[in-house]
């Protein structure tokens, strides 16, 4: 990766992308493309910015230009419980705006990251141990956009040679960005309500299990798939990746260790319940490990407390 164009980059993971990429790579060289969302003003200062709407592909072709794009890390999407809600929106950013990257990349000869998810899998995928080639049959137009996206993205790949690379990811937990519609968000507002309140209404059942993910390990997987050699990838689109599982009782059971008064109680949404039955509780992630290192530094505690000791200091104004 030479010089890098982050679509999204005002988004859940593109906004703390962003900045880590500038950090490795250089800040001139990695452009920051926003759409509609006020990016923060760190992106504005720290490198160049980029009006980019993923859906109308003559925008992009002179982004590529100006500054010899090379990679490209396409996070545009409209989350799970959000795109339920405008389905044919999602479609139109998850898929049409991924045709448009991948033509453009075609022609420019751009190495591609598209992440896909969890969200990808259904009701009749092994929910334990969910292993990397499965039958992936969503009930969501976010998992539907996942699984095409997968396929589309191989068929550029075997097609036309271009290099596209993408992750699975769980649930990702951030202490930056806040919450953005997605079924797993539970899991940062309860560290937020919990800082603040002390107590939490949980939208999902205390026994639901799901995969998830610390910000900083999703990073690492994102960067370092590629980075990676690509003759050691035998899998493309895309690749399992997970750090940890839990359930609201135990995220509660974790928080209580440094909170010993807070309070859960529940409120079952039937629309976040019903995509998260939906989900695995735990992706088999060993091609990552194998086929290129993959290896996530955070456990629940680990996370829990790194969690708690940032919203703390956000809450105090930083001191």
């Amino acid at each position: 990766m030479k010089n890098i164009l982050i679509i999204g980059s005002a988004g859940q993971i593109g906004s703390e992308l962003t900045p880590e990429l500038r950090k490795r790579y250089g800040n001139s060289k990695v452009v920051a493309g926003i759409h509609k969302t006020k990016p923060p003003r760190e992106l504005f200062e720290s490198g160049p910015v980029e009006r980019v709407d993923v859906t109308d592909k003559e925008q992009l072709f002179p982004v590529i230009k100006k500054y010899k794009i090379d990679t490209i890390y396409n996070l545009a999407a409209l989350l799970s419980v959000v795109g339920e809600a405008n389905p044919l929106e999602a479609w139109h950013v998850g898929m049409n705006g991924l045709l448009n990257v991948l033509e453009v990349s075609r022609e420019y000869r751009c190495a591609v990251f598209t992440p896909s998810s969890i969200g990808a899998f259904g009701l009749s995928t092994p929910l334990d141990n969910t292993p990397q080639d499965t039958i992936q049959r969503p009930q969501t137009m976010y998992g539907v956009t996942k699984v095409a996206g997968e396929l589309l993205s191989d068929y550029y790949f075997k097609r036309f040679d271009v290099d596209t690379r993408s992750v699975r990811y769980p649930g990702i937990i951030s202490n930056v960005t806040p919450p953005g519609g997605g079924t797993t968000d539970y899991a940062v507002e309860i560290f937020y309500a919990a800082v603040k309140e002390k107590k939490f209404t949980c939208p999902i059942s205390s026994k639901t299990f799901l995969d998830m993910m610390y910000m900083p390990d999703a990073l690492e997987a994102a960067i370092q798939l590629m980075e990676v050699d690509p003759s050691r990838l035998k899998h493309r689109n895309s690749f399992n990746v997970t750090a940890m599982s839990f359930c609201p009782e135990m995220i509660a059971a974790e928080i209580r260790r440094h909170i010993p008064d807070f309070e859960m109680n529940y409120k079952i949404d039937p629309i976040k319940q019903s995509i998260a039955e939906s989900w695995p509780n735990k992706m088999d992630d060993s091609c990552a490990r194998e086929e290129w290192n993959w290896n996530p530094k955070y456990d629940l505690p680990m996370m829990a407390e790194d969690m708690l000791r940032v919203i703390k200091k956000k809450c105090q104004g930083g001191k």
